[in-house]
């Protein structure tokens, strides 16, 4: 009987395709400009999928920056203390930004400690953050099962409150005759009431704890859930313990989406004056977020706002930067 040919075909298809993996191998003129069209196709093909979030970028991250150098290089009008923009970069007076950099260091420096107050809260906030978001995404992404769907609903649960109602729940808490006192006293029993709203740090990074506490926990539940389990059990199989597969193997995994859980905590957190405004009103907790509202809020004083945002953007280069470095090396660990 005569032999079948093969399941993919004739024998002639077979010799045409073995034809063009040999062409191909030793550098067909004709397969190679058929590789460069499509790889030019493709390259026109991203780039218009990539202009409708570059548009996006230029007009709202981009040119409002612009809009705030202009200010911030700009002059002050002498009779009604209104910011004038200066758009031309060739008269652009560093009066403004002078002054605040002079005024961070030295004798004078009335603005550094609310900077240094601002990294010590951030720093301190980020690592409470961390510390609380890590077990729960990972409960969440690893052991949860079946039980997933609702601890995910709960987690997301606070975003749809707003940040205001949730800090003035706090101060219905914390206040004099609010229910932290009412626990701490046993109803009155012991008169050791605290005044909790009067310029305490700790009560300010408790606040920022829980208002950015969910913007950590979503990032790394989506890091975590996607380490393959194989890698796990490769591990358990090569003798290691519960606690050194999670150190070597979970965590080094895990790490991209740790930065990145930090960088969108940290970000909100050094721009944050509500918080301290509601759970403290104090100067000696007051941030750079404050620096920027009251200066905003004071004639004449625009400038310098805008000299605290640009600050406040190039200390956020760092952690950026940081990001970067470590998503290349989880790309090199996961290749």
């Amino acid at each position: 009987m005569p032999e079948a040919p093969p399941p993919g075909g004739s024998e002639d298809e077979a010799v045409r395709d073995a034809g063009a993996r040999l062409s191909a191998a030793v550098g067909d003129p004709a397969t190679a400009v058929r590789q460069r069209r499509r790889r030019r196709s493709d390259s026109w093909l991203w780039r218009a999928l990539a202009a409708p979030g570059s548009l996006w970028l230029l007009a709202f991250l981009v040119a409002p920056m612009y809009v705030v150098l202009a200010i911030l290089f700009g002059t002050i009008d002498p009779i009604l203390r209104r910011p004038i923009p200066v758009w031309n970069p060739l008269d652009w007076d560093s009066s403004q930004f002078t002054y605040v950099l002079t005024r961070l260091v030295g004798q004078d420096a009335i603005f550094q400690p609310a900077l240094v107050r601002t990294a010590v809260y951030v720093g301190v906030a980020s690592v409470l953050c961390l510390l609380i978001a890590y077990p729960v995404a990972y409960y969440a992404a690893r052991i949860a099962d079946r039980r997933r769907g609702l601890l995910l609903a709960a987690l997301i649960a606070p975003f749809w409150i707003s940040y205001m109602m949730r800090m003035l729940a706090w101060v219905n808490l914390l206040q004099n005759d609010g229910l932290v006192n009412k626990v701490i006293t046993l109803g009155g029993v012991w008169d050791t009431q605290v005044d909790w709203l009067n310029g305490h740090s700790a009560v300010v990074i408790m606040g920022l704890v829980y208002g950015y506490v969910p913007y950590m926990i979503l990032p790394l539940y989506a890091g975590l859930d996607r380490i393959p389990d194989s890698l796990l059990e490769a591990g358990r199989d090569l003798g290691a313990s519960r606690f050194q597969t999670w150190r070597r193997v979970t965590w080094r995994m895990s790490l991209p989406a740790v930065i990145t859980a930090i960088i969108l905590t940290c970000l909100p957190m050094l721009g944050d004056y509500f918080t301290s405004d509601l759970l403290s009103g104090n100067p000696k907790t007051s941030m750079v977020g404050n620096l920027i509202n009251a200066a905003v809020l004071t004639p004449g004083q625009t400038g310098q706002a805008a000299a605290f945002v640009l600050l406040v953007l190039l200390v956020s280069l760092v952690p950026m930067a940081i990001y970067v470095r470590v998503a290349r090396e989880g790309e090199g660990l996961r290749s």
